[in-house]
């Protein structure tokens, strides 16, 4: 098999970052628009991010927040994006660092992107995407009165791997 000195890999798994990145950076400065609203999965122990000790012990290998009513201060950098969000009535402030977030999904228009991550300190490696038209992974709504509460998916979206494409 030919060595990929381009790194293919990389540079969809950059490209796609910036789809995050961007869709954060609009929500923080418009909000979020008609029924978008975002399930942002990372690992809770990865280099940079910053929850606190209650929650860490709550969510200690990786954690599901919900944007959607009530979140505040949502500020994106070029490496993480950083929110507030009550949990349990508790209001807390996260960092979330790019590198560390595994998948994000859009119910509204039932789009999401998938990232396989090796351990809890390595940067996450795209190995899988789900297509656009993919079925909506089933995810329970947050709390009554607008609060996030962390949530888990309960089954997966069709998803297309890449390496389906790759010469073996």
């Amino acid at each position: 098999m030919a060595t990929d000195h381009i790194r293919y890999d990389v540079l969809a798994r950059d490209a796609l970052r910036g789809v995050l990145h961007r869709v954060l950076a609009d929500a923080a400065e418009h909000g979020l628009p008609g029924d978008h609203h975002f399930f942002i999965t990372f690992l809770s122990t990865a280099d940079g991010v910053k929850l606190s000790p209650r929650l860490l012990a709550q969510y200690p290998e990786e954690m599901t927040i919900i944007l959607q009513h009530q979140f505040w201060d949502l500020a994106v950098t070029d490496e993480r994006f950083e929110v507030g969000l009550s949990f349990g009535g508790i209001p807390e402030r996260l960092v979330i660092p790019f590198s560390a977030i595994k998948s994000f999904f859009d119910p509204s228009v039932q789009f999401g992107l998938q990232f396989e991550t090796t351990d809890a300190g390595a940067d996450p490696v795209l190995t899988e995407a789900p297509a656009q038209a993919a079925p909506a992974v089933s995810l329970p709504a947050p709390a009554e009165g607008g609060e996030a509460e962390a949530a888990k998916p309960t089954e997966g979206a069709e998803v297309v791997r890449l390496d389906r494409f790759r010469k073996k």
